[in-house]
């Protein structure tokens, strides 16, 4: 009987958080609309670039990222939020400054974790979205950035390559 009521609260308890976790699933799904980040993501003229590389704001073009494995990613610093799985890819951009300060999504390919740097400390996230089952595009962060250069690190990556492109937020 003890099985069975420890079974049953299991289920009560660990079933809904376990649901809430879940991905919303379809490209219609994202809080925000995405199709031109996604076009652009899937585009088959997106920068092909080394982790480590300084690229500018890519508002009209992604940026393909050769990612290493994370203990030989040289990360500029240690992730806010460590990886789940020490098998997973890391990898960062050194992006030069935005012409003006703002919003900015910065749109992924993959699943990951998203890590800004300006002016030696971490950037806080705004509003996120992600979605499973959309071709091309997983999620999408939004951060306040400076007009001064920045980091922008992945972690926690399966793939390779990471795609990514910055879009600034439309009022």
């Amino acid at each position: 009987m003890r099985r069975l009521i420890a079974a049953f609260v299991f289920c009560l308890v660990l079933t809904p958080a376990y649901a809430q976790r879940q991905e919303p699933v379809g490209c219609d799904k994202f809080k925000w609309p995405l199709d031109s980040e996604r076009a652009l993501l899937r585009a088959p003229d997106a920068a092909k670039i080394a982790s480590g590389a300084e690229i500018a704001v890519p508002t009209t073009k992604a940026a393909t990222i050769k990612l290493d494995p994370f203990t030989d990613a040289k990360l500029p610093m240690a992730p806010e939020r460590a990886p789940r799985s020490t098998d997973s890819k890391a990898g960062f951009v050194k992006v030069v400054a935005p012409a003006q300060a703002g919003r900015y999504h910065i749109t992924l390919s993959a699943g990951g974790w998203i890590d800004v740097i300006q002016d030696g400390r971490f950037t806080k996230s705004g509003d996120a979205s992600g979605v499973e089952g959309c071709e091309g595009i997983r999620k999408s962060v939004t951060f306040d950035l400076a007009a001064t250069p920045f980091i922008v690190q992945f972690t926690g990556v399966t793939p390779d390559t990471i795609g990514m492109v910055m879009t600034p937020v439309k009022p």
